[in-house]
């Protein structure tokens, strides 16, 4: 072979070789994967969209209180005949006129609206960030479970894989002593069964993995991807608060209950607005201009200006305001009646959290000590067999027992650290403490 078809087939291989090999796969942490949905997830983009908006109604309503200045200026060019026939040709037929001017309206009293408008709109842009905090929090808390289920996954996948290898060393073993005559087709049978039989959890385990990690991808804000998560589900527990404790944080930091609450504010400025209509206003106005005639020799530049208070007094409208101003004090008292609604749903939430993460404690410390108890109960069983006092079923028997008790102990343990998450979203403190 020449160099150069070598170097080609060289080439080709490295080339097929660089389109097969699969893409490496993102490893993440809880953590790094609580950062990636903090940019990414969707609900969080939009509720940053919704906060950039609020602020924009913001400097608008605060434009109010502001004076509105305008800058004017014309050009006019006038053709007319008739002075210049009457006037005996002494009027010319041209005429252009220039004119600029400043003009300025400010209005200096009306009743508390301009300042209930600002301030309307500074609790809207409060609202927001509280808005904000919820959507961060409810996907830090998404997150949090996809992610420790792909870890529980993982952890189930590796007990269906023992399983399944134990199953196939006890088909390969009885196979063995079948050639030895120690074993009979039945127990040949048994084996190969068993070992099938085993096979339907590993895919369900492998299925089960595709699907958390599908899902923490679309929490991240991702489609496509491969990743792996690295991290466990822990063995420990940690310090529960007490109801009335959690409960009062709950009150105090919900994003929910801090965003009804500036609601109430924002329709009690509504109602200040409604109100004013009924009231008086004042407003300033003023201009300032100048303009140039000219017509043939004749050029003249006056100055005019104005200046204006005007007030204004709403005498009837048909009880148009009044009607605005009973509908906004029924959303106000429709607002605090909601308020008292989330505090009480917020109060039962705390509870049941508190409740469920005592529970899953409790099963936890039960089934750390049960998956001892079957392992033991394994040993013991695979002794006797080999002295032929327990039969092949009692050993069979203790690796299920084995089995359910390992698979109930990781679920146990993932229950616990969603359960913990769960108490941190319902006390309104995920990833601010």
């Amino acid at each position: 072979m020449s160099g150069r078809a070598a170097r080609v087939l060289l080439a080709l291989g490295s080339t097929i070789g660089a389109v097969v090999l699969p893409a490496a796969a993102e490893v993440l942490t809880l953590e790094g994967a609580l950062a990636i949905a903090e940019e990414r997830n969707r609900d969080v983009q939009k509720a940053e969209e919704y906060q950039n908006w609020i602020r924009g109604r913001y400097v608008e309503e605060r434009a109010q209180a502001l004076p509105r200045v305008e800058l004017g200026g014309a050009l006019r060019r006038d053709y007319d005949e008739t002075f210049h026939e009457f006037s005996g040709g002494l009027f010319p037929k041209d005429q252009d006129t220039a004119s600029y001017g400043v003009s300025l309206t400010q209005t200096l009293f009306h009743w508390g609206r301009i300042a209930a408008a600002i301030r309307g709109a500074s609790i809207g842009v409060n609202a927001g960030l509280e808005q904000l905090r919820f959507h961060r929090q409810a996907t830090r808390r998404a997150v949090t479970e996809a992610f420790y289920d792909v870890i529980l996954a993982e952890e189930l996948l590796a007990i269906a894989r023992e399983n399944l290898g134990q199953k196939r060393r006890h088909r390969e073993e009885t196979g063995k002593r079948f050639d030895l005559g120690t074993a009979t087709d039945y127990d040949v049978l048994a084996a190969q069964v068993a070992e099938e039989n085993a096979r339907p959890a590993l895919i369900r385990a492998e299925n089960a993995i595709r699907t958390a990690k599908k899902r923490l991808l679309l929490l991240l804000g991702r489609e496509e991807g491969e990743i792996e998560v690295q991290g466990t589900l822990g063995t420990g527990e940690e310090p529960l608060p007490d109801y009335e404790s959690a409960k009062a944080t709950a009150l105090a930091r919900r994003p929910e209950l801090t965003q009804q609450r500036l609601l109430v504010g924002g329709l009690e400025q509504l109602l200040t607005i409604e109100r004013a209509g009924l009231r008086p206003r004042l407003d300033f106005s003023g201009t300032y201009g100048r303009s140039t005639l000219s017509a043939g020799d004749l050029e003249i530049r006056p100055v005019a200006w104005s200046a204006a208070l005007v007030a204004s007094f709403p005498v009837f409208d048909g009880f148009r305001t009044q009607g605005k101003v009973q509908q906004a004090r029924s959303d106000v008292d429709g607002a605090r009646i909601e308020l008292s609604r989330l505090e009480d749903a917020v109060t039962l939430q705390v509870q049941v959290a508190l409740d469920a993460a005592r529970e899953a404690g409790e099963i936890l410390k039960a089934l750390r000590g049960t998956v001892r108890q079957a392992e033991r109960l394994l040993e013991m069983a695979e002794k006797g067999f080999e002295y032929g006092v327990k039969t092949r079923l009692d050993v069979d028997d203790a690796q299920l027992n084995v089995i359910q008790a390992r698979a109930n102990h990781a679920r146990a343990r993932r229950d616990y650290r969603v359960a913990v998450t769960d108490l941190r979203w319902v006390r309104g403190v995920l990833g601010e403490e």
